[in-house]
């Protein structure tokens, strides 16, 4: 584990021979035409026309890994040195966006501008450390076309990805994000929040102990996010709805649930009755809030009405919590 973040047993850049300097460009294009790749069929389903735009990415490092095979076999023949970029100190590293689905669209042409950076500086370094004039040439041409794949990269989204295509892609995507994620979430968080105020309020004003409101609103956070989770999970498998994965919406629902429920609960570790009972209400303002904002943000509903619907149910729930409690 120490060898891997202080670079323990890696080789220096400088150290390298120009063969191996050679290998290293050569293991990297591979790497990054399988990244490219990768990311093409992590979009194909929803975003085809961007897929096509890095399996072209692809191709073109292809071409690349070709070329520098080719001068490594004019140079020092057939036998390419074992040696990647985990394998020398201070060389940039990939991170492994391309296992994540699904792939964010932004993300992904964001993480490849970042790559044809990094590929542009290691092609200057290499330059610096061979003699050989094809080498660098090479090595120089293919600077030049990792610092030109940006604007490859734009001229065929131009021509693949036309802008009513990529604002239908982004769109998609958002549909998709508040389907699977704010939808079972914010159904969670409304659920957690106001059907708990009554069972946590009233408990607090009928015994006025502390620590029983607390056990009583955490069973009843917990409880209510199992149930609300396997339920999302369970009633619908996403195929159809286009939902997308059961296990993340329930996963949504069920921890948002808890949130909701916690809120107002921990505040009723604090020791003193009206002092616990104050800040929970002050936490349920800004609970409500929170669903009111989210509900204007990804739903599309007015922020008034919407505050207006959940102020008004809360209280009710919180007025029927204190007048059962009390009673």
């Amino acid at each position: 584990m120490l060898s891997r973040v202080f670079g323990f047993g890696r080789r220096a850049f400088d150290s390298l021979s120009e063969q191996e300097i050679l290998a290293l460009a050569i293991s990297s294009e591979e790497d990054d035409g399988r990244i490219y790749r990768a990311y093409a069929d992590g979009l194909r389903d929803a975003f085809p026309q961007s897929a096509k735009v890095f399996d072209a990415m692809a191709e073109e490092e292809d071409g690349h890994r070709a070329a520098l095979i080719e001068l490594h076999r004019a140079r020092f023949g057939e036998r390419i040195p074992l040696i990647r970029r985990e394998h020398v100190r201070g060389y940039y590293e990939r991170k492994p966006d391309w296992l994540v689905r699904p792939l964010g669209i932004d993300k992904v042409r964001d993480q490849a501008e970042d790559m044809e950076r990094q590929a542009y500086r290691f092609y200057i370094e290499a330059m610096k450390r061979t003699s050989d004039a094809s080498t660098r040439k090479l090595l120089g041409d293919l600077a030049a076309a990792e610092q030109g794949h940006e604007t490859l990269a734009q001229r065929l989204g131009d021509k693949l990805v036309p802008k009513d295509v990529k604002d239908e892609e982004l769109a998609g995507e958002r549909r998709q994000f508040i389907l699977t994620y704010v939808q079972p979430g914010l159904a969670g968080l409304m659920d957690g929040s106001v059907s708990t105020l009554a069972p946590i309020f009233a408990a607090a004003f009928a015994t006025q102990d502390t620590w029983q409101t607390f056990l009583i609103g955490l069973s009843a956070s917990v409880g209510a996010g199992i149930s609300m989770g396997f339920t999302e999970a369970a009633h619908d498998d996403g195929k159809l709805s286009g939902r997308g994965s059961p296990l993340k919406r329930g996963l949504a629902s069920g921890i948002m649930t808890s949130v909701g429920g916690l809120g107002h609960a921990l505040p009723y570790l604090i020791p003193h009755f009206w002092t616990a009972t104050t800040v929970a209400a002050i936490i349920v303002f800004f609970e409500l809030w929170a669903i009111a904002f989210i509900q204007n943000r990804f739903m599309e509903t007015p922020f008034l009405r919407a505050a207006f619907q959940v102020v008004l149910g809360g209280a009710l729930v919180f007025a029927a919590g204190v007048l059962i409690g009390n009673a």
